[in-house]
């Protein structure tokens, strides 16, 4: 990869369904990682991503790469969220915001003419050398899951 790529920020959070307790991105050089940062557990679109992601799964596995939901809510919340919907990718917890406005996906929202603070639906592919290789923002969850993957095996 090219020296001209940005290195992520790193981080330290709490994690769901890992064996770790906590993650720390610097600590998992040398292996290819997908960050998905969405907005709430348990909502329509952020329950179809992570149940996109979680279906794939197995395939970024095998070649090598971990995935990550982050979003703002607790661990209890991940649990529930994991538990009710069946799901096994890892969910960080950046419930101080830290990680999510490092990585700069802490916006101003609209809805329905009110303005509010949220996270906007963002993913990361960091290579093993904890480089940015690419990112997608503003995502739309239909295909995307897929189209990651696609860019990951092409690390």
């Amino acid at each position: 990869m090219s020296d001209t790529l940005e290195l992520a920020p790193d981080f330290t959070l709490p994690v769901e369904g890992a064996d770790e307790a906590e993650i720390t991105l610097s600590a998992l050089r040398g292996t290819p990682v997908v960050l998905f940062f969405y907005p709430r557990d348990d909502t329509s679109g952020c329950t179809k991503e992570n149940e996109a992601f979680t279906a794939l799964q197995g395939d970024f596995e095998k070649i090598g790469v971990r995935v990550f939901g982050i979003s703002k809510d607790s661990l209890a919340s991940h649990e529930k969220f994991m538990a009710k919907k069946s799901l096994t990718v890892p969910l960080l917890s950046d419930e101080n915001g830290t990680a999510s406005e490092d990585f700069g996906v802490w916006k101003e929202k609209n809805m329905y003419g009110k303005k509010y603070m949220g996270i906007e639906r963002s993913t990361f592919l960091i290579d093993a050398e904890g480089r940015i290789a690419k990112e997608w923002r503003k995502v739309k969850v239909p295909g995307h899951a897929e189209e990651v993957l696609e860019a990951a095996k092409a690390l």
